[in-house]
């Protein structure tokens, strides 16, 4: 059995043949999709030409619904099967959209378990097989632990893993760092994703006068030894739960972005963390909020108040629970083998 499709570094190396990059059409935003839009038509139409000269069985689509949902009206009109995995959260936004959803989607996998109900009301077959973060995520002694006074302490500034998002978030950390390094004994290190993200970093800190570390690869140990994050909404927040490391959530969009989300997203809290945890559990900065003198008063203030820091922390440690049982992946991998079981000669 062999795939192929959209795929990115990781997926590449698993084995997948890339047909096109992932990252190219990785935005975020109504008006950031604009930009793209041009060249995600071509992936498509690209994509479709090898679905049409290869049949495969079945279409795995992961996340990315701008893109995917258009994708598997295509793929049903020429009868492709189709899987999705990390379902749209249309649960949180235009929630009429889930017929359409119903129509197209043959299987539904999702990550958390409150969202059985909402696909299943719909008629759609889902199965909940959990948060692979539960298996990636270990758990660590963190730089809290230590229980004394920090002489130093440790922020990470983590802007995302798209370039829309570094472009927009970066430069308010890079100046946030410069505030708190005046007020606070600071040591910054830098999450830095690669791809278009990556050079939009390096860009950036091109710039900048402030010293600080930039880090690749593995972000655990550094989460770990991390007092704060400064970190854009989106999966990171999870990982940083897991850990058990405060942060400030940050969410900066185009403006008529921002507006169009408040029409249509219908949700007490921002982060992924907060809403899993249904509460306001750490502290979200959205469009005017997310601004260097607000980030730097939030930061003393809880850097400062080790009661609140250990409130935070207590708070976090239920997100594993709540997020599943580890073997994420290989429950999905085993819901997409029962699917072709029927449909691929032996």
């Amino acid at each position: 059995m062999t795939a192929f499709g959209l795929a990115g570094e990781e997926l590449i190396a698993a084995g997948a043949e890339a047909i096109a990059d992932s990252a190219e059409i990785s935005v975020v935003g109504l008006v950031e999709v604009l930009k793209v839009v041009g060249r995600a038509r071509a992936i498509k139409a690209r994509l479709l030409e090898e679905v049409d000269r290869r049949q495969p069985a079945a279409a795995v689509l992961i996340d990315s619904p701008g893109f995917n949902l258009r994708m598997a009206r295509s793929l049903q009109q020429r009868g492709v099967p189709v899987i999705y995995y990390i379902s749209p959260q249309v649960w949180a936004w235009w929630r009429g959209r889930v017929k359409g959803i119903a129509r197209r989607v043959d299987k539904m996998l999702v990550l958390f378990p409150f969202e059985v109900d909402f696909y299943r009301g719909a008629g759609i077959d889902v199965s909940h097989v959990g948060h692979p973060l539960v298996d990636q995520v270990p758990e660590l002694p963190h730089v809290w632990d230590a229980g004394a006074e920090p002489e130093t302490f440790n922020i990470v500034l983590m802007p995302g893993s798209r370039a829309s998002e570094v472009e927009s978030l970066l430069p308010v950390l890079l100046e946030s760092a410069g505030r708190l390094s005046r007020l606070l004994p600071t040591r910054f290190r830098l999450l830095r994703a690669g791809g278009r993200a990556g050079r939009e970093v390096d860009r950036h800190l091109e710039s900048n006068d402030l010293p600080i570390e930039v880090v690749r690869g593995e972000p655990f140990g550094l989460l770990a030894d991390s007092h704060l994050a400064l970190c854009a909404s989106g999966t990171a927040t999870l990982e940083l739960g897991l850990i058990g490391t405060p942060m400030i959530v940050l969410y900066k969009l185009a403006l008529w972005t921002y507006w169009a989300g408040r029409v249509l997203v219908d949700l007490p809290h921002v982060s992924l963390v907060n809403l899993v945890l249904d509460a306001g559990v750490v502290p979200e900065l959205m469009q005017n909020e997310a601004n260097p003198e607000r980030i730097e008063r939030e930061a003393v203030a809880l850097l400062e108040d080790r009661e609140e820091v250990a409130a935070i922390r207590g708070r976090l440690a239920g997100l594993r629970e709540r997020l599943g049982q580890p073997g994420a992946s290989r429950r999905a991998a085993a819901e997409v083998a029962a699917f072709l079981e029927p449909r691929v000669p032996a």
